[in-house]
């Protein structure tokens, strides 16, 4: 594998991680009544490299499923980082 593409890969499962927590602990306090992680730094997380985080903890702990621009920009994101991915492993 190309060296860019392995520090990729690092870099996606280490935000993929993160931004699963962000959602987990988001629900968490919902649930808590307490103050929330903004939408805007979920989808940050999200496109910065937590795209199957992201995805993974909207199903996992059924939260931002209904919100249409979660259930676009999130598996949007993935396909966009699966791209860049793939880009980096063939050149």
């Amino acid at each position: 594998m190309a060296e860019s593409a392995y520090r990729l890969l690092v870099w996606y499962c280490v935000v993929s991680l993160f931004t699963l927590a962000l959602f987990g602990w988001d629900k968490w306090m919902a649930k808590q009544d307490r103050s929330r992680v903004p939408e805007a730094a979920l989808l940050g997380a999200t496109l910065f490299g937590g795209g199957l985080g992201g995805l993974v903890g909207m199903y996992l702990f059924r939260h931002k499923t209904r919100k249409m621009l979660f259930r676009v920009c999130v598996p949007l994101f993935l396909i966009l980082q699966a791209a860049l991915l793939v880009f980096a492993y063939l050149r």
